[in-house]
């Protein structure tokens, strides 16, 4: 019996339908796939493509930039540009936030106090003692400094200035609170300190001070302190830190 071999049958080349198929997969497989994106563009839309993309690209760098320069603090830059700015921004992109928050602080505010005295010697009133520079002290050189000293008493200060207009009259109930709680932050101070008789009156004032231009500035700018000088308190049995504790109980 004839084996397929034999017969021709293994050795049988494909048949004309077979090369055809044969043929077309080859190509497929050795070829590059459908162009897609803007490779399948003729070339002059590639071209208005990469132009109207150029444009947009730009427009949002514009964008990026005159945001920046509206939300960062005052500069050289807004101070030449800010009209072009404002022009820009408002009133399709206007922004109510600051890249800080708050701002960078132009000056230096300490919070001071004195307080009047009556003890076996008479009355008498203390030296001013500067609440802002203990805080400094016990910050310095602290790797985990206290909350305390850091927010206390800047907060409390900023939330009477807040209250108060410029005749250090309350605007409201919130200038009364905050009238409280600056007495009573001073209080406990003060009672940290022996002057050897019983604290009557206190009076509280800030110093404010500018901070100095750099050395490359040509901006002159004062760093003379101004005060600020709160009325005399009288003190009561609430400003006192142990009634405030009985208070809260």
């Amino acid at each position: 019996m004839d084996s397929y071999d034999d017969r021709g049958v293994g050795s049988a080349g494909p048949g004309p339908g077979q090369r055809e198929d044969a043929s077309s997969g080859a190509g497929r497989g050795s070829g590059q796939g459908p162009r897609v994106g803007m490779a399948a563009l003729s070339l002059p839309y590639q071209i208005v493509a990469a132009i109207a993309l150029s444009v947009i690209g730009l427009v949002a760098c514009v964008q990026l930039a005159m945001v920046f320069l509206h939300v960062a603090p005052s500069n050289t830059l807004t101070k030449q540009h800010g009209k072009a700015v404002d022009d820009w921004i408002y009133p399709e992109f206007e922004q109510n936030w600051k890249l800080f928050a708050p701002n960078p602080l132009q000056q230096n505010v300490a919070v001071h106090v004195r307080a009047e005295i009556v003890g076996a010697d008479g009355r008498r009133t203390t030296p001013w003692m500067s609440l802002s520079s203990e805080d400094g002290q016990a910050i310095r050189g602290n790797l985990l400094p206290s909350h305390v000293h850091q927010n206390e008493l800047r907060r409390a200060w900023d939330f009477y200035v807040g209250s108060h207009d410029n005749e250090n009259r309350a605007n409201g109930l919130r200038g009364e609170a905050s009238e409280r709680y600056i007495r009573r932050i001073a209080m406990r101070r003060l009672g940290e300190h022996d002057y050897g008789g019983t604290v009557q009156r206190i009076q509280i004032r800030s110093e404010v001070r500018s901070v100095g231009a750099p050395g490359w500035s040509e901006e002159k700018i004062s760093t003379k302190p101004s005060y600020r000088v709160l009325p005399w308190w009288t003190v009561t049995p609430a400003d006192l830190p142990e009634n405030a504790k009985g208070a809260d109980k």
